[in-house]
């Protein structure tokens, strides 16, 4: 197979041993008899889903979550027989699929189950499908928001456990990464209100992402979906310290392609946007937005030998150039997110940088760069 980018220096290198880390380290702080289940939806944040699975597995995850369904075979097609969690909405005519791969689906309304009943009728049974209600205590997104809804579709799953077997109940947390706990306190008020009257509770009940394990651990229940941090990622950004070091996962690195010296008055890049006062060494990288590395990145940093260096102009859609202090010869080292001698680039500053969060960094890096694994 061709791997589309293999022929250029720019790479994702994943530290294997620092996401073992912080999944370990979370597993060891868990009440017993509560899992952790690792989520590696998004190609597990941009860092690649089958591997982050491994090194979860290897840490002490004895789980997966995923968005949707794909996400989810993906796995299974890799060989991992654990349970997986599809968390997102999914077509109920996909339910035989499920059935037949043990795939847990999230159910948000009654409707989703009596379409899932009819796919499911024209199908020979091995199994009843696991489900998962998702209770809508405040997030706003899916989920059943009232007692009384909840009491229709667990009765509904009473009436027909051939077809379905009601594994877990959970709710997602908006605020758990806000010093401001008044509305987290709502959503767990909520929560109460809709599970409390359950006479026999399914075999896993969960609320807690990683901001909610992180730092409200007393509502984890027997089962936590561990994101960000398990990527070494703060999932507030910087409003919150993390109750342990979290190690981050993933640099970004390439090389100088050309260094140049470009004489006073000339300009670079699209729009002309920065002109030399001066004679400068102009630095080429090959990455750019089609990458997944931002376009605004313009006046942000990069590290080459250790040393801070302006992106100066626009960052193209293939590469970006950079402001030297004096000569480099061609395939020095670049480093864009990560360490480079006494230097360091986070995921977080270039979010800070963006105006945006570091999921979105993380998640939006593309398929043409390479990811390595280092073990």
């Amino acid at each position: 197979m061709v791997v589309v980018g293999g022929h250029r220096p720019t790479q994702l290198v994943i530290d294997c041993q620092a996401l073992r880390a912080n999944i370990h380290t979370e597993v060891d702080r868990l009440a017993a008899g509560c899992d952790l289940f690792m989520v590696v939806k998004a190609n597990g944040y941009g860092h690649g889903a089958v591997q982050v699975a491994q090194a979860a597995k290897e840490a002490g995850a004895t789980g997966f979550c995923v968005a949707i369904l794909d996400e989810a075979l993906e796995l299974r097609a890799a060989g991992f027989d654990e349970p997986i969690l599809v968390l997102g909405v999914t077509e109920p005519a996909d339910a035989p699929v499920m059935v037949e791969q043990n795939i847990s689906v999230a159910v948000a309304d009654l409707e989703w189950l009596e379409l899932a009943t009819r796919s499911l009728s024209l199908f020979e049974m091995v199994q009843p499908l696991p489900v998962h209600l998702a209770l809508d205590t405040g997030m706003g997104r899916i989920g059943f928001q009232t007692k009384a809804e909840v009491e229709v579709v667990v009765d509904f799953l009473r009436q027909h456990p051939a077809q379905f077997n009601f594994e877990g109940i959970f709710t997602h947390f908006s605020t758990a990464d806000d010093p401001n706990d008044d509305y987290f306190q709502k959503q767990v008020a909520k929560w109460h209100d809709l599970t409390d009257w359950l006479p026999q509770k399914p075999r896993y009940v969960h609320v807690s992402n990683s901001a909610t394990s992180l730092w409200h651990d007393a509502c984890n229940g027997n089962m936590v979906r561990f994101g960000a941090a398990g990527y070494g990622l703060n999932p507030s950004g910087t409003a919150i310290a993390e109750p342990y070091p979290l190690q981050p996962a993933m640099s970004l690195t390439s090389e100088l392609m050309q260094a140049r010296l470009v004489p006073a008055g000339s300009s670079v890049s699209y729009g002309a946007t920065y002109t030399l006062p001066e004679d400068e060494w102009i630095g080429t990288v090959s990455v750019g937005y089609a990458d997944g590395y931002p376009r605004r990145m313009q006046g942000f940093d990069v590290l080459v030998d250790g040393q801070r260096c302006e992106i100066v102009g626009r960052v193209c859609m293939d590469q970006l150039m950079v402001r030297l202090p004096h000569r480099y010869p061609r395939r020095t080292k670049v480093t864009l997110i990560g360490q480079d001698g006494h230097e360091r680039i986070t995921l977080q500053d270039i979010a800070d940088y963006c105006d945006t969060i570091h999921y979105e960094i993380a998640c939006g890096f593309t398929t043409r760069v390479p990811r390595v694994y280092r073990h």
